[in-house]
């Protein structure tokens, strides 16, 4: 089955370019000129991802993005921005985007970005549930059997890629885990993905468990080397790892 998209742009040049692009690439394209309308047609046809303008009269593309999230929906999202916009890109990633793509840009840049997400979400690994006692940190307990998180007992909403990657930093726990050994982890040692691509889901999953996600107290930056996770939350520990 074709891979079916979803462009979202008031630019008619542009949406005609990419549809005609990636229709000859074997995808199925449909296009929307605004965001308003996003809601009433996911009601009827779920692509397998959308490629989101930001700048966009009337619903913008980060208001359109928030009340997708808001509903649960997890459908891949690629968000277009203008390269001087790096306020709109950050909050689109902490809003839950999977990519990012500057204007103007490749439409072959645009594919393999598609691509990527696409591999990233279908390789999660899908295992069933673990008979292991939930897991404790901070005020958050991981667990496992119900693939679950709570924070103070209260439900905390991840999707499938985020309960996997959050797995991954608690079964290693204080050992730094380069970018690459997170991409093999998360989905096996035959995965091309970019590092890019796991900075952008360590963002994601840290806009959930830190209270600052810019001063991260348990999944925290090794400089030069990758990501560790600090169960007790001590800032220190990066500085020590490394």
């Amino acid at each position: 089955m074709a891979t079916q998209i979803l462009i979202i742009d008031d630019d008619p040049e542009l949406r005609d370019l990419l549809r005609d692009y990636l229709q000859r690439q074997g995808m199925e394209v449909s296009v929307l000129h605004d965001a308003a309308s996003l809601e009433r047609r996911l009601e009827r046809e779920r692509p397998d991802l959308i490629v989101l303008d930001l700048m966009m009269p009337g619903v913008d593309g980060l208001t359109a993005l928030r009340q997708l999230r808001a509903t649960g929906d997890d459908i891949p999202v690629i968000m277009l921005t203008a390269r001087a916009d790096d306020v709109d890109r950050i909050v689109g990633l902490e809003l839950g985007a999977d990519d990012y793509l500057g204007k103007p840009f490749n439409p072959r840049e645009l594919l393999a970005r598609v691509q990527a997400v696409l591999r990233r979400r279908k390789t999660v690994p899908s295992a069933a549930p673990e008979q292991r006692e939930p897991y404790n940190f901070g005020r958050f307990v991981l667990d496992f059997q119900a693939r679950t998180l709570t924070q103070a007992g209260a439900a905390v909403p991840l999707s499938g890629s985020e309960f996997a990657l959050l797995k991954i930093f608690v079964n290693h726990p204080m050992r730094t885990l380069t970018r690459e050994r997170l991409l093999e982890l998360l989905h096996g040692p035959e995965y091309d993905g970019t590092d890019r691509g796991i900075d952008v889901q360590v963002w994601r999953l840290r806009r959930i468990l830190e209270g600052d996600p810019s001063a991260p107290r348990f999944i925290q930056t090794v400089r030069g080397r990758g990501y560790v996770f600090v169960p007790d939350g001590e800032h220190d520990a990066a500085a020590a790892a490394s």
